[in-house]
C-alpha cells in the first residue's frame, strides 16, 4: 500500500511554526498529551465523531481553536435534511421514504452528486433522526409552509425546494428540511446538545488550541498533532486515529483565489475560522483533494417577497423559478447572470408578507411605472417594461411557461412598483449597499471514503487519518440544499468516529 512519506528533516518545533509540513514522530520526544483518537474542531462533525469514538470506547480528545465549542454550525440556521419517513414527516401528515429522498437530493446537489454517500445518507436517515433525539435535539411536529431561509417560528419542517419545479416532477413532493425546536437560528441550540453529548460521552475538550501540523511515524501513519495554544506549542499523541473536522477554506483568501475564486469578494458564511487549515496539514502528506471549486451562494434576498414578485438580474430579465430553493437561484445568479439583481415586487405583494418575514428589509427604490424604476436601476430602457409584461400576460393565467413557478405564487404585477437591494443585506443591516449581496461557502475538501478514511492520490487511505464535515468532500456535487451540511457532517462523522475507534493501536 502506498504511504505517505515520513518527514525527513530534523528542525525543530518552534522554527517551523508557521508550515503545515508533518513533524517525524521520533522528532517530538515525550508528547504532552495522549489518546486514542484526536479530533480537531469541535463543529457538528467534530462532536458526532468524539461521541461515537467516546461511545466506543475510545479515549477521545478534542481540539477547539475557539474558547468554546460550536464552530460555524453554531452560527447556522440549524436545519438539517432528513427523510424517508422520520416521526415529525408522519405527523404532519406525509409519507417519504429513502428511494423518494434520493431521487430529489440527487436532483438537487447534482450534477455529479457522490452518490455512494448519498444513498447511505438517505438509507441510513429515519436512524440518524432518532440518534439527534437520543441526543437531546427535539422537534417540534409542525410545517412552516412557504419558501424561506429560515422560519423565525419553532415549527420542526420546512419546504427547501421538494414542492418546486423541475423536483416535483421528479420525486414526490415531501418537505424535509428538519428544525430544533427554536426560533430563528437553531445552530446554536443543535451544538449546545451535541457537544454535551460528547463531553458526557467521555470526550475531553481543549480549547483555545489550534491544530498546526500532523504527525508521522517511521511507517507514514498519522501518529498525532502538534497544536498551538497562546503562542506556545502543544503536542497530541493519538495511538489510533486523527479525525479532522476543522472545516472548509472560504477564509483563506488565497485558497479561495486557487480552487473556488468565484467566491472571491463575496461575504463569508462562517464563524471566520474556516481557513482550510486541516485540509492544508492533510495534503502536505500527500492526502487527495476534491471538488474543490465546489460551493454554495446565499443571496440576501428574502424567499418570501422574491416568490410574490420576481427575481432579476442587471439586464431586467427573469432566470429562473422564484419559489425553488433560494439557494439554487442565488448561486445561478452569481454564477451566469450579470449584475447587480434585484427582486422587483409591488405594494400587494410587499404587503402580503407577513411581518416576521420581512426581516426588516425595506425596498431601496419605489416607482409609479416601469420606465422609473428601469432609470433607477440602471437598467436598458423598456427591459424590465418587457419581463413584467410577459410575465402578467401569463399569470392572468395562472401560467408560468418559462420558468414554472406555482400557480399559487402568480399574480400580474401592478403599479406601484419596487425594487429591493441584496447588497442592502438581511434585519436592515449593511444598508450602505456596500456589500454584494451575496456571501458562501466552500463544499469541496479532501477525498474521504464512506468511512471518513482519508485518501491519498493514488487512491489508498493515509493511515491514521479521517476526516468529516466541511474538511471533507462530502455527498454533494454541484448543488446544495439546506441542511445537508449539518446531516452530511454528523452523519459521516459519526462513521469516522466509528471507524477511528475500531482501528487497532498504532506501535508505540
Amino acid at each position: 500500500m502506498n504511504r505517505p512519506p515520513a518527514p525527513t528533516d530534523h528542525q525543530s518545533i518552534d522554527s517551523r511554526r508557521s508550515s503545515v509540513e508533518p513533524f517525524a514522530l521520533r522528532d517530538i520526544g515525550e508528547f504532552d498529551h495522549e489518546c486514542d483518537v484526536l479530533v480537531a474542531g469541535f463543529g457538528c462533525a467534530g462532536a458526532a465523531a468524539a461521541y461515537e469514538a467516546a461511545r466506543a470506547g475510545a479515549d477521545v480528545l478534542v481540539l477547539e481553536r475557539a474558547s468554546g465549542p460550536g464552530g460555524s454550525s453554531a452560527q447556522s440556521g440549524g436545519e438539517l435534511y432528513l427523510g424517508g419517513g422520520t416521526e415529525v414527516q408522519k405527523e404532519c401528515g406525509f409519507d417519504d421514504d429513502p428511494d423518494n429522498m434520493y431521487a430529489y437530493l440527487e436532483a438537487a446537489l447534482g450534477p455529479n452528486a457522490d452518490t455512494e454517500k448519498l444513498r447511505l445518507y438517505c438509507d441510513g436517515s429515519v436512524e440518524h433522526f432518532e440518534w439527534f433525539r437520543e441526543c437531546g435535539v427535539t422537534f417540534n411536529p409542525s410545517l412552516y409552509p412557504a419558501p424561506v431561509w429560515m422560519p423565525f417560528s419553532e415549527d420542526g419542517l420546512m419546504w427547501l425546494g421538494e414542492n418546486s419545479w423541475p423536483y416535483n416532477t421528479i420525486a414526490r413532493a415531501v418537505p424535509r428540511g428538519h428544525r430544533p425546536a427554536a426560533r430563528g437560528f437553531g445552530g446554536q441550540v443543535l451544538m449546545e446538545k451535541l457537544s454535551a453529548a460528547a463531553t458526557d460521552a467521555g470526550a475531553v475538550t481543549h480549547v483555545d488550541t489550534v491544530a498546526t501540523n500532523l504527525v508521522l511515524d517511521e511507517d507514514g501513519r498519522v501518529a498525532g498533532v502538534v497544536a498551538r495554544r497562546y503562542g506556545k506549542q502543544v503536542t497530541f499523541r493519538a495511538h489510533q486515529a486523527v479525525v479532522l473536522t476543522t472545516g472548509g477554506f472560504v477564509d483563506n483568501e488565497e485558497m479561495l483565489a486557487d480552487h473556488a475564486p468565484v467566491l472571491l469578494g463575496h461575504d463569508k458564511v462562517s464563524d471566520g475560522l474556516d481557513d482550510g487549515s486541516g485540509i492544508r496539514m492533510a495534503t502536505a502528506i500527500g492526502a487527495a483533494t476534491r471538488r474543490m471549486s465546489v460551493v454554495e451562494i446565499a443571496l440576501t434576498a428574502l424567499p418570501a417577497m422574491v416568490c410574490r414578485g420576481m427575481l432579476v438580474d442587471g439586464m431586467g430579465r427573469r432566470f429562473l423559478n422564484e419559489d425553488v430553493y433560494p439557494g439554487h437561484w442565488s448561486v445561478h445568479a452569481v454564477r451566469h447572470q450579470p449584475g447587480p439583481y434585484w427582486t422587483i415586487i409591488d405594494e400587494e405583494g410587499y404587503e402580503s408578507v407577513p411581518e416576521p418575514d420581512r426581516w426588516g428589509v425595506l425596498p431601496k427604490y419605489v416607482t409609479e411605472t416601469l420606465a422609473e424604476l428601469e432609470e433607477s436601476l440602471g437598467m436598458p430602457a423598456g427591459s424590465l417594461e418587457t419581463t413584467v409584461e410577459t410575465y402578467n400576460r401569463h399569470a392572468e393565467k395562472g401560467e408560468d411557461p418559462y420558468f414554472h413557478k406555482d400557480p399559487k405564487w402568480l399574480r400580474p404585477l401592478k403599479s406601484p412598483f419596487a425594487a429591493i437591494d441584496p447588497a442592502a443585506g438581511f434585519f436592515g443591516a449593511g444598508g450602505t449597499g456596500k456589500g454584494t449581496g451575496a456571501g458562501g461557502f466552500t463544499l469541496g475538501g479532501l477525498h474521504t471514503t464512506v468511512d471518513g478514511e482519508v485518501l491519498n492520490n493514488s487512491g489508498e487511505p493515509v493511515p491514521g487519518l479521517y476526516a468529516a464535515g466541511r474538511a471533507a468532500s462530502g455527498m454533494h456535487g454541484e448543488g446544495y440544499i439546506s441542511g445537508t451540511s449539518l446531516g452530511d457532517g454528523t452523519f459521516f462523522g459519526r462513521r469516522a468516529g466509528r471507524a477511528a475507534a475500531a482501528l487497532e493501536k498504532g506501535p508505540e
